[in-house]
Formats: structure tokens, sequence, C-alpha cells
């Protein structure tokens, strides 16, 4: 392959980045990669009621985050409305386009009655052939491409295969609005013209619009990008992917712990495969992917899976890059500013040593963060029910001579402490189980946690024997 690849992602900003939009980037982004190509990104405001600022700055955040870089400037769209005006006017000029007069009531009679005689074509081409000069004065026209009437407009989608619509049942679309803006469809065209975009990767909610497209590509001369039009996500139940089944904004899959690499992973794989290859570092989704093996049906999504898969990536990380991890996610989970505070060398210090231990039990960030709680208590602990329960008199009694054992550890370390507790319930003719459930309850406040000696050597002796203090009854 050459590398004049140029792939294109276009989000609206007019909400966050959904998950769909997130892998249509991916998509992109892969194509791109593999074909040593470039992947633009225009942002698509020419609504101008509903575009927003802090879309487009959480749609920018979630792809950064996710680690899709795009080339070159941001391109935004209603920038572009002076070239997009040209276009028409040109149409115009060369007879391809026509302005139509028809009032908002003239244009809504026309759909109804279409409708009623089951007709998909809504606009009856009132002012395709009538004289401009029998225009009413009141009337400030739209312009609208002259489409062709017979044959046909054909897509060969590298996903959907080929794809024909029957012109007849194709309306001469609007290509500028009374008020002199353009429409989305004639934007889309020019600047995919313009930015010399050879291959358009989107959602097949895009199909129909491609027929539209295709006819203003060939109405100007210009060669039509190879187009893929994609299957959307659904929910596990096959149903069209709500909130409740995961239709979230990447910022939510980021405030809810998981990491940009599982979640890449877990894109990749919705609607695509690779034989039965279910991770893939990401050179091997460049290497791999192709258009060829993407399905035509709905993908479903499946939480169980992606949590699954992240947990996969939690234990497989390093742990200095698990402790940014945990930093990092603080900033995007409400509440936690407590939790930030009490971050300093030696609590990271803590949580570095703790890593190997909490991060085998996590399938989230946030479950990270909740075994890792022990860490940040303070003292005395507020322990959970369960703990309440382990610390029974007779237990707390039990823990004041934990402490004098423990007291005589010189060198403290996992290991020591070990060879204390054990040397200890020996002594005592106890089971090593029921010395470490309430010495947890003790030091942690939870009936669980990573291993009791872990607990210990990362708390350090002085806070270990501080909170057995707080617990122990004479």
């Amino acid at each position: 392959m050459t590398d004049s690849v140029v792939t294109r992602f276009a989000p609206s900003p007019t909400g966050f980045l959904h998950i769909g939009g997130a892998r249509t980037a991916l998509f992109n982004w892969l194509y791109a990669k593999k074909h040593g190509g470039k992947m633009l990104l225009r942002i698509e405001d020419t609504d101008r009621e509903r575009s927003t600022e802090a879309a487009i700055g959480a749609i920018l955040d979630g792809l950064k985050w996710l680690e899709l870089g795009w080339d070159g400037e941001v391109i935004y769209q209603f920038s572009r409305a002076a070239r997009h005006r040209e276009v028409a006017e040109q149409l115009l000029a060369d007879g391809k386009a026509y302005r139509c007069y028809a009032t908002a009531d003239e244009l809504t009679a026309m759909r109804e009655k279409a409708r009623a005689e089951g007709r998909t074509r809504l606009y009856d081409g009132l002012w395709r052939d009538r004289d401009p000069a029998t225009a009413p004065a009141d009337v400030k026209p739209t312009i609208r491409l002259r489409a062709p009437q017979t044959g046909e407009t054909v897509i060969e989608d590298q996903v959907q295969g080929r794809v024909v619509w029957q012109n007849e049942n194709l309306d001469d679309l609007v290509l500028l609005r009374g008020d002199g803006n353009p429409t989305y469809m004639l934007a889309v065209v020019v600047d995919d013209h313009d930015m010399a975009v050879t291959h358009v990767i989107r959602g097949d909610d895009h199909l129909i619009n491609a027929a539209r497209q295709k006819q203003i590509y060939d109405a100007m001369g210009w060669a039509l990008p190879s187009m893929s039009h994609i299957p959307l996500i659904h929910g596990p139940d096959g149903s069209k992917l709500s909130k409740r089944h995961g239709a979230l904004g990447v910022d939510a899959y980021r405030a809810m712990g998981y990491l940009p690499a599982a979640l890449r992973n877990y894109l990749v794989r919705l609607g695509w495969s690779h034989g039965d290859q279910e991770i893939f570092s990401t050179e091997e989704m460049i290497a791999a992917f192709d258009l060829a093996s993407v399905g035509r049906a709905a993908a479903r999504f499946d939480f169980a899976k992606l949590e699954s898969l992240n947990g996969h990536y939690i234990r497989n990380a390093d742990d200095q890059s698990l402790v940014k991890m945990f930093e990092d996610v603080l900033d995007h989970i409400p509440g936690r500013d407590e939790l930030k505070a009490k971050l300093n060398d030696t609590t990271r210090a803590q949580l570095l040593k703790a890593m190997p231990a909490l991060k085998e039990r996590a399938k989230t960030l946030l479950e990270l963060i909740d075994g890792a709680y022990f860490i940040f208590a303070d003292r005395p602990l507020d322990l959970d029910p369960k703990a309440q329960t382990l610390l029974t008199p007779e237990n707390r009694k039990l823990i004041g001579q934990l402490h004098s054992a423990l007291e005589n550890v010189e060198t403290w370390s996992a290991a020591n402490a070990e060879a204390a507790l054990r040397a200890f319930a020996e002594e005592n003719s106890l089971k090593l189980g029921a010395v470490a459930q309430p010495l947890r309850a003790a030091l942690t406040g939870r009936s669980t946690s990573p291993g009791i000696f872990e607990v210990l050597d990362v708390l350090g002796r002085q806070e270990s024997l501080g909170r057995l203090e707080d617990q122990a009854k004479d």
C-alpha cells in the first residue's frame, strides 16, 4: 500500500464521545496506521444550536485518553461554510442544481402526499424545471441538487458489499438552505474532497447518506472515496444500545476505572475479528486490522467481557504505571479529594509495594482504589460491619497478644512478621486463620484485603503496631 491513505473521524460536537464513536475513530486510526497513511479529525459543528465547546473538549480529551492521535490541525466544518457555498453556486452555474422556492406549507403537503402514497421520494420536483421568473418575491430559495431521476446509484461498500438505490426513490436534496447555510450533506462531501480523504469508514446509519453524497460527487466530477459502513453496537439483548447497556461517553469509562489499552482492545473486537485472538497489543492490532473482517451484523456490547479484559490489562501492567493511573483516575471520580490529599511520597511508596498483591484482585482501577483503602485509612479505623463482628472481646484480647508478639520483630518485613505470627499460633495451639482474620480486621477495618503479611509489610512497623493498639483490649 502507498502512503496516500487518508481516513477521517468526523464527530458532531452535540454530546460526549460515545462508545460507538470511539470505535469508529479506532477503526479509522488502525486503517491509516496499517497503510502508513493519516487520520484527520474534523469536528462537524454546522448544527450551531446543538454544538458546544464542552462537547468539543470532551471529544478531544476522549481521543487523547484512548491514545488515538490525529494528523494535522483539527478541522472545524462551520469555518468552511464559504467554501461549501462556493460549490453549491458552481453546481447552480453548471445547471446541476436549481433554486427551489417551495414554501414550508407546500413542502409539508408534498411530504404528506408522498407518504400517503407509500413513496420515499418526498419532494416532487416542483421547481426543477420551472422558470425562476415566476418565483414568489417573499420566499428565500434553497438550492437543490438536480439529481438523476432514472437509473441507479451504486456504492461498492467494503463492509456491506454492493448497495443499490433506484434514483426514482431519491430526492433532489437541499445543498444550501434559504438562509444561505450549507447542509450537512454538502459540507461532508466538499470537506472529504478538499481533505483528500481516500477512505470513509463510519457507522452504517450513514449508508443512505452515501447514496445522496455520491450524487454530489458525480455532479462535481470528483472521485468517490472508498466507503465502509460498519454495523452499529447493540446492547447484550440485541436492542439499540442505551445508557443501561453502556451507551456512555468515553469519559464515563475512564471514571469507572477502565484502562485505555483495555478499552481499545475491547472496541477492536466489537464487529471485527481475527481468528480466535481476543487480546491484541496496539502493534498487533495495526498489523492485523482489515476491513474485510468487519462483520455486517450489529456487535453486542458485553460489560462482563470488558471487565474481564480490563482485569487482564491491570494484572499485566507495570506497577509504577498503575500507581500513576491510580492517581490520574482520582481526577475523574467525584468526591475523591480526601484520598488525593493523602497521596505523598510515603503513601505512594506503600501503594507501589502493595501493587503486586492489589492488582491480582482488581478488574478496574476503582477496585484497585478500594483494595488500597487500608493504606489511606485514618486511625482509629472505621470498622465495616463484618470487621466489627470479627473483633469480639475475646479477639480484641488476642489482638493485644499479637501486638506484643509483633513488637519483638526487629527487622520489619513480610517474612519476619509471618515467622512471628506462625510461632505465636503454634505456641498457643491456634490455626493461622484464627489469628489472621481478627488481625486483618484490626489492621484494615475490613474482612478482606491483600495477604495479611503483605499488609503488615506495606503499613510498616509503626503504623501496624499503632492500629493493633487501637483495637486491642487488655
